[in-house]
């Protein structure tokens, strides 16, 4: 022990016989004879481990601060030279007492310009970096944000926004309605309502009339024993109801009056689906045919469109009269492009059953939705201009009818088997917002209150249900109303009955 200490006492000034040939030594010079020697092959390693005894620290910090061409840091070069000529000691002091702080300062304006494109001590009104404060800067005076239009200008009011998260869809009816002998045939359409707020439906062999205002009801027509009404739909005007019989014509009735206008004979079988757009009546018929009526000639017939294989049970104009949907029991819907189309614009053939449910989106005159019968149970929203298939819903059960919303991107569905339900859609999401029950039987046809707010339900129950579904803030609604009504009085101007 005491030599050992004796041995490592001595190292640094006068290192003994002994101590010089210790194990390390010996480890030493094998390594550096090892090293010496010429390797038989390249080394491969990836690091790189300098000498820095061959080093000198103090030398290379002054050659860091030595001036650089083209910038005005002299008087700061010439007190770093002084410095460094000093003692170690000296040196440190100096630089941690001295220049810590004129260092500091300079490389904090330097990084503050580089950054902010300015100098450390001007004010920069519109930048928070490097600023420490508990509010944003105010901007100066007279400043407009240039994006405040472009994100302000689809924002509801809280209001209004408060209501629609909040909005609350009643599951119960607000009324029910008998209907006996509404037939429960799913290729008719048997109900419709005007924009004067009256009702009509078809209840077996006759047209009975509700004023939803009044209450009152009344009986508008009705054909023999044997035959049946198969379809209802009112003129845009609202004095004038069209009605298609089973006895293969389409009659034209002014409710006003109580009495029948006239009397359209061109199909060959029952007529099951009726379609207004201004002037023109479209009729869809069991024969596979659909026919144009100009109801203000006396040859009434004025086209023909052939492309179905079996009965025509959905038929619908898009909102600016530009295109014509068709669906069939022959799983086909097809789009046609103007009244005097001989093909049709778009044959779609993606629906595995029977097309009866379209509707035309009223916002976006292009968008249509389809849905299918029992062995296909989907909804499909269509792009006419291209023909595309947007998305495809499938809804567990057949889809008999569809109805848009027209204050907001919601459509409601009615179904069959199983549930015999309505569904309220989010659109494009296609998230149920609700789910309305209480027919017994398939609802087989929807139709909207003039407001757009209330949707009844004819079932094959025999009975109808007033629905509160949609809901609009009085302005729009007045707005919505008042547009639709100057449209259609201008779009009937020229049509005059005969």
């Amino acid at each position: 022990m005491t030599t050992t200490g004796c041995c490592l006492e001595n190292f640094d000034h006068t290192p003994s016989e002994s101590a010089s040939f210790g194990v390390w030594e010996r480890k030493r010079k094998e390594h550096v004879d090892k090293t010496s020697k010429t390797p038989n092959k390249t080394p491969q390693g990836d690091r790189f481990i300098p000498n820095r005894n061959m080093m000198n620290i103090e030398v290379s910090r002054l050659h860091l601060q030595q001036e650089i061409p083209g910038k005005e840091n002299k008087q700061q070069n010439n007190t770093f030279q002084d410095a460094l000529l000093e003692s170690n000691s000296e040196w440190r002091k100096n630089f941690f007492s001295s220049s810590s702080s004129s260092t500091c300062h300079h490389y904090q304006s330097a990084l503050a310009s580089s950054l902010l494109q300015n100098s450390y001590h001007e004010e920069r009104s519109q930048s928070k970096i490097l600023t420490f404060k508990q509010k944003a800067p105010k901007p100066q005076e007279g400043y407009v944000n240039s994006l405040k239009v472009l994100y302000s200008q689809n924002v509801l009011p809280i209001s209004e926004q408060r209501r629609r998260m909040i909005r609350h869809i009643p599951q119960t009816p607000d009324r029910i309605l008998d209907a006996p002998e509404l037939v429960d045939d799913y290729y008719l359409n048997l109900l419709d309502w005007s924009h004067e707020n009256m009702l009509a439906v078809a209840l077996g062999s006759s047209v009975y009339l509700w004023n939803a205002n009044t209450g009152d009801i009344q009986e508008l027509c009705n054909v023999p024993q044997d035959e049946m009404i198969c379809s209802v739909s009112w003129v845009p005007d609202g004095h004038h109801l069209a009605v298609g019989t089973s006895m293969n014509d389409v009659q034209l009735w002014d409710t006003h009056r109580g009495r029948q206008v006239r009397k359209m004979h061109s199909h060959s079988s029952r007529v099951g689906c009726l379609a207004w757009n201004g002037p023109i009546l479209s009729s869809g018929s069991r024969d596979t045919t659909i026919h144009h009526h100009d109801v203000r000639i006396a040859q009434h017939h004025i086209e023909t469109l052939r492309g179905h294989e079996q009965e025509v049970c959905g038929l619908k104009w898009n909102v600016d009269g530009t295109q014509l949907a068709s669906g069939g029991n022959d799983n086909l819907l097809m789009v046609w492009d103007n009244l005097h189309s001989s093909q049709p614009k778009y044959r779609l053939d993606q629906h595995l059953a029977a097309v009866k449910a379209i509707a035309w989106c009223p916002w976006q005159s292009h968008l249509l939705a389809s849905g299918g019968g029992t062995a296909d149970r989907t909804i499909k929203f269509w792009n006419t201009t291209t023909g595309s298939c947007l998305q495809s819903i499938d809804t567990k059960s057949q889809v008999c009818a569809l109805l848009w919303n027209r204050h907001d991107k919601e459509i409601v569905s009615s179904h069959g088997f199983s549930q015999n339900q309505l569904i309220v859609w989010k659109y494009p999401s296609m998230v149920k917002i609700a789910e309305l029950t209480g027919h017994t039987s398939r609802v087989l046809h929807l139709a909207a209150s003039p407001d757009g707010q209330t949707v009844v339900s004819g079932a094959g129950d025999e009975t109808l249900r007033f629905w509160r579904i949609f809901e609009a803030a009085e302005s729009k609604l007045d707005s919505s109303s008042k547009t639709w009504r100057s449209s259609q009085k201008s779009m009937m101007k020229t049509c005059n009955i005969r």
